[in-house]
């Protein structure tokens, strides 16, 4: 951005996401992002309170991203355990491109010790359970704890796993229906 240019509200959240995921939260300052994007500390002031009021917006904003890609059982023409393995591929693979699955990993490491950060996460965590099992259900998996595993896996999964461990994990599940 250059000075002049009109930032709105989603310009920061996004410099926040990726402040966040190459720095950590301590990038998470007014003065800082506003040197990033070449503007004022006043256009921040503009959309945000205070820095704390930032902060509880790039959790949020965090949230609703990742939720909001995530496929519905019932909203897709992509046969069930086709999209379960989508699904669950895409939520153990490394950090994909959009701020805030990118911001994914530091926010998970700002959640051991800070709590609107662990209640964003466990958000996305339900989210992300509902839609596995959701699936599951459809292909008539009905054990909960099968949704938990697949999550678990994959947010387990290290990120230079070679191979396709994942869908090796849900195929042994549509194979044990």
């Amino acid at each position: 951005m250059t000075r002049g240019t009109r930032l709105g509200k989603a310009d920061w959240l996004d410099a926040g996401l990726a402040a966040l995921a190459a720095e950590g939260p301590a990038a998470l300052r007014a003065e800082a992002l506003a040197r990033q994007l070449n503007t004022t500390k006043g256009s921040f002031y503009w959309h945000f309170q205070d820095v704390p009021a930032f902060q509880a917006a790039v959790l949020a904003a965090w949230a609703e991203a990742l939720i909001a890609r995530l496929p519905t059982a019932t909203a897709t023409a992509t046969p069930p355990t086709t999209a379960l393995r989508a699904l669950a591929q895409g939520l153990a693979a490394p950090a994909g491109t959009s701020p805030a699955e990118q911001a994914e990993r530091a926010i998970r490491a700002m959640a051991l010790s800070d709590n609107a950060a662990a209640q964003a996460v466990a958000q996305v965590d339900r989210a992300r359970h509902a839609s596995i099992s959701a699936f599951l259900a459809q292909i008539g998996v009905s054990n909960p704890e099968i949704a938990t595993l697949i999550l678990a896996a994959a947010q387990g999964m290290p990120a230079d796993a070679s191979g396709d461990p994942m869908g090796t994990l849900v195929d042994l599940v549509l194979a044990l229906r």
